[in-house]
């Protein structure tokens, strides 16, 4: 029911009906509604959040971040998702790395010599620091602008007024910053 509720918050914050929602993907009014009511299933699924957030012009991102801000409780748990045999472990139970700026590009955010504390696979929120592994071996550290199921958006590779694309297949970590550490 969180996944349900935070998907018809999303869709209010964005001035949308469900009829306009549905539209934007090719659904009736009724079938959204059934999805926020949570009465359909499926919502837990990637594709299902990645298509339903697209009509909002936001991410799947955006939806878990809403669901985990209205309360406590396991995000995407309902008929038959609950496995009670093993413990979920996530990115809470990571443990915190670090990583020192050698460049001013994150001005006046972060500058060269501070150090940044992440925890890996915890997703990062807008405006959010982040460290950012690619598929290449390189680690950046950037400001994460947003994402959808193609690539995701980062600020700091030139200043923070540029946006750079950064395709998911390219991506092999993107973690958040917790803590900045001044020299």
């Amino acid at each position: 029911m969180r996944l349900a509720n935070a998907l018809a918050t999303l869709r209010r914050s964005r001035g949308l009906s469900q009829a306009d929602a549905g539209d934007a993907i090719g659904m009736t009014s009724q079938a959204w509604g059934l999805y926020e009511a949570g009465r359909r299933p499926g919502l837990f699924r990637p594709d299902v959040q990645d298509r339903m957030t697209g009509a909002l012009g936001l991410s799947r991102e955006d939806l878990l971040l809403t669901a985990a801000r209205q309360g406590p409780g396991p995000v995407g748990r309902g008929p038959g998702v609950e496995s009670p045999a093993r413990p979920f472990v996530g990115a809470e139970d990571a443990e915190a790395r670090r990583l020192q700026l050698d460049d001013d590009r994150l001005a006046p955010w972060a500058l060269s010599g501070v150090i940044v504390e992440y925890v890996p696979g915890r997703w990062p929120r807008r405006d959010q620091g982040c460290v950012v592994e690619t598929e290449d071996g390189e680690t950046w550290v950037r400001l994460y602008d947003g994402g959808d199921a193609e690539a995701v958006w980062l600020r700091g590779a030139t200043g923070l007024d540029a946006v750079e694309r950064l395709p998911r297949a390219r991506l092999r970590g993107l973690h958040a910053v917790v803590a900045r550490i001044e020299p």
